[in-house]
């Protein structure tokens, strides 16, 4: 078997081994100092942030390069969003409802356009070359500590690197995987492993759950040792706050409580705090970058080009238009009228006042220092939430209570410990929701419904069902009507349906040794 280390390999997609010993070639010789490991790092490992100019409804144009927008349709699979329209937009526009609706829909192929063309799913192909990029640099890193054991910067970039690596492989896995459960774990397909710098000439298959997950803890473990007590000055950087964040998010979808609690403990001494509604300054970020809530962000925003106002421009033809997602009528009227989030989280369209998300609003200034990403990235809060869970799914209910009480003081004029549920099950699903208003619209909502529904001790029931309007157009009147509705069954019933098929470029380049489980036809349902 012929070997080679590569810096920058794009695993399992369309490239030939030609292409890597040439890119081998240029790149390997550049990685002589800490200096070197750390320019790769920040060039080749972090997902990259993307500005955003919406003047126009077609803002999906972009979705399909390395530099374009990522993974938009994350946050119309769920039942959080609801299609949003106004007057009508040229079906050959690449507005969010036209390009996104086949995973809004759960189709069987959903990278399809409403004209019925597909495009790419580009997310496979950013994490997978990311991860490469990360085998190089733990490989040459270790090789590198040797000559330089006391090297601190080596050490805390070493750190970084197995971070990022058991982070991406948790989004993988999230997405194009099965979930987790703890019963068959050993047997459930995941996506294909590889943490080897080495390049050898053969195809790829799904690794099963349980060593997916094993690793991902692994290299968190090490990414611990190597970034113990150290935070860097900047967000948009790793330190051992966001690796046990990431570690009790783990240890929470692997129903490992007792380690998810554990996972928590010191994050109280770090300077992290919630942030007080009560005090909230209207129409402002909630959450930005230097938030005393934000542990760690990479990537862009890119929730204001799916969930988009009905008044862009008027000169441009587009007041009163828009293609697009609005938030779920569910999902607001599951907040209490005594909830500030209503207000902090969310803002109202101009001209019909639907609901749309506004958790970060300075998305329109260039290279905004407050940017935080609606997918990768790590609040506070979220510690908070898991730890509560933890306890609760432990059956230490009394100190579920206390963790979930510390959020609800910060987002209600008055939180009386009354309404917290005195059932064991009451108080689990109480917690859920609380989740699911708090951290909406940051890429946790699916994954959450995904694990609740293999969760061993208290599933969603067989009949939970997420259902999306379907509407029809009327030009005379120029307006939409509900006609029908598409309905994803429970994942107990349609499992593959709970799963992003992996592209096909994957799959076509891997002859078949990758497969996609089938997905069935979601036709529209009468109301």
């Amino acid at each position: 078997m012929k070997y080679i280390y590569v810096i920058i390999p794009f695993l399992l997609v369309l490239t030939s081994c030609k292409k890597f010993l040439e890119e081998y070639s240029t790149d390997q010789k550049y990685l002589e100092t800490t200096d070197d490991l750390n320019k790769v790092m920040i060039g080749e490992a972090f997902m990259t942030s993307t500005n955003l100019f919406i003047y126009s409804p077609a803002t999906m144009g972009d979705m399909t390069s390395e530099t374009g927008i990522t993974a938009p349709w994350l946050h119309v699979m769920d039942d959080d969003s609801e299609p949003f329209m106004l007057d009508v937009v040229a079906t050959d526009q690449a507005t969010p409802l036209y390009m996104l609706s086949g995973f809004h829909n759960w189709n069987q192929t959903p990278a399809i356009n409403i004209m019925n063309y597909p495009w790419s799913d580009e997310l496979w192909k950013k994490i997978y070359k990311r991860v490469g990029a990360l085998n190089a640099l733990i490989f040459k890193a270790a090789d590198m500590a040797q000559k330089s054991p006391s090297d601190v910067v080596l050490k805390h970039l070493r750190g970084e690197a197995y971070f990022l690596r058991a982070y991406y492989y948790f989004m993988l896995q999230n997405i194009y995987g099965s979930p987790y459960r703890v019963a068959t774990a050993s047997t459930d397909d995941g996506v294909p492993l590889k943490i080897s710098e080495k390049i050898d000439d053969k195809y790829f298959k799904r690794d099963k759950n349980d060593k997916i997950y094993n690793q991902i803890i692994a290299d968190l473990d090490q990414a611990a040792q190597y970034l113990d007590g150290y935070n860097p000055p900047t967000k948009i950087r790793v330190g051992i706050a966001a690796v046990k964040a990431l570690q009790s998010r783990v240890y929470l979808y692997t129903e490992q409580y007792d380690k998810a609690v554990a996972a928590t403990n010191g994050f109280e001494l770090m300077g992290y705090n919630l942030i007080n509604l009560n005090q909230y300054t209207p129409n402002t970020n909630f959450t930005s970058r230097n938030s005393s809530e934000t542990i760690f962000t990479m990537g862009g925003n890119v929730v204001p080009a799916v969930f988009m106002n009905d008044s862009l421009s008027a000169w441009g033809g587009n007041d009163r238009r828009v293609s697009a997602f609005k938030v779920s009528d569910d999902l607001i009227q599951s907040y209490d009228s005594n909830d500030l989030r209503l207000n902090a989280f969310y803002t109202r369209s101009t001209k019909s006042k639907a609901f749309l998300p506004a958790k970060y609003r300075s998305y329109n200034t260039y290279n905004d220092p407050d940017q935080v990403s609606c997918i990768f990235s790590f609040r506070f809060v979220e510690v908070i939430l898991n730890r509560a869970e933890a306890y609760a799914m432990s059956g230490s209910d009394e100190a579920a209570r206390t963790e979930i009480q510390k959020l609800r003081v910060m987002r209600f004029a008055n939180a009386p410990t009354t309404q917290l549920p005195q059932t064991n099950q009451g108080l689990v699903d109480f917690i859920r929701a609380e989740r699911r208003r708090e951290l909406c619209f940051e890429g946790h909502r699916w994954f959450d419904l995904r694990r609740y529904g293999v969760n061993s001790k208290y599933p969603l029931p067989a009949s939970f069902t997420i259902t999306h309007p379907a509407y029809s157009y009327d030009s005379q009147s120029n307006s939409y009507t509900k006609t029908g509705k598409y309905v994803l069954k429970s994942i107990m019933q349609e499992g593959p349906s709970w799963q992003v098929p992996i592209p096909d470029y994957a799959i076509e380049f891997n002859k078949g040794t990758l497969t996609n489980p089938v997905r069935p036809i979601h036709n529209i349902q009468p109301l």
